[in-house]
């Protein structure tokens, strides 16, 4: 039977944290959860689970991913994350292949069902939301800032899992509000880094279009109530998006016309 290392990393988790680590008992031979400073009860939750709990200050999201990976000393690695959890369709089907053998030619890829406000989306783009999560130890590594991404080595190929990851990310609509500004700020930085601009008719039209994409064409429709508030907030992303890259643009044109006009006026 191959074992497993779990790997959680936390701050001020203690709404999400138990759920994770109960659904990781019996599959994961051992869990490291590692801590950026938590000031709630999160460390209190871990240590009566009996998890390793390490303190380590946070680097960002990749560089904190990849530390707690090098925690791990087991042959596999299970990377999880705190509002994260394993369904039990899932627990079974990693028991089950545990006692035949995991592939070590092979990452495995879970398809993460989301739970917006108390309803599961399957639909707006957000289902299967497919993400590698278990893979032969140090095979592996994140990258970038925000979205991190997994790099697997060369040799690695990647099989997709039938159960469902499932992930408790939005409580409110307040939670998703509250989050969306880092990523498109990150989003419009990057696009104004490759060059791209916001005329008038993308900020008009690309919310528009979002909408009609996730909520008709992704039949976001089919998910009710939360389908539609949940179309109507990518749109709002898309939107401030597409607005914040036009005033980023603004901003480093003024600031190169103020430099040629002081170069120009010392000359």
């Amino acid at each position: 039977m191959d074992n497993i290392s779990a790997i959680v990393i936390t701050k001020n988790e203690e709404r999400n944290i138990g759920r994770c680590l109960d659904s990781l008992k019996d599959i994961a031979n051992e869990i490291i959860v590692v801590d950026s400073g938590s000031t709630d009860a999160t460390r209190d939750i871990c240590l009566a689970r009996h998890v390793r709990f390490v303190n380590h200050p946070w680097e960002g999201y990749s560089a904190q991913k990849n530390y707690a990976n090098s925690l791990a000393t087991h042959p596999w690695t299970l990377s999880i994350d705190a509002d994260e959890a394993l369904s039990p369709t899932l627990r079974s089907t990693l028991a089950a292949l545990k006692q035949r053998g995991l592939d070590p030619s092979t990452a495995y890829r879970f398809n993460r069902l989301t739970n917006f406000c108390g309803d599961w989306i399957h639909h707006c783009g957000w289902y299967p939301d497919t993400k590698t999560r278990l893979w032969p130890t140090g095979q592996a590594h994140w990258t970038g800032t925000i979205h991190e991404q997994l790099i697997l080595t060369p040799d690695l190929h990647t099989v997709t899992l039938k159960s469902d990851l499932l992930h408790y990310s939005y409580y409110t609509i307040d939670d998703l509000a509250r989050r969306q500004p880092p990523y498109y700020q990150l989003a419009a930085s990057q696009a104004l880094q490759a060059g791209k601009r916001a005329p008038m008719a993308a900020i008009v039209l690309k919310p528009l279009w979002t909408f009609l994409r996730d909520y008709i064409l992704r039949l976001g429709f089919l998910d009710g109530h939360a389908g539609y508030i949940l179309c109507r907030m990518n749109s709002h992303y898309t939107f401030m998006k597409y607005t914040t890259l036009r005033q980023m643009a603004k901003q480093k044109s003024s600031v190169q016309n103020n430099t040629n006009t002081h170069t120009t006026t010392t000359h």
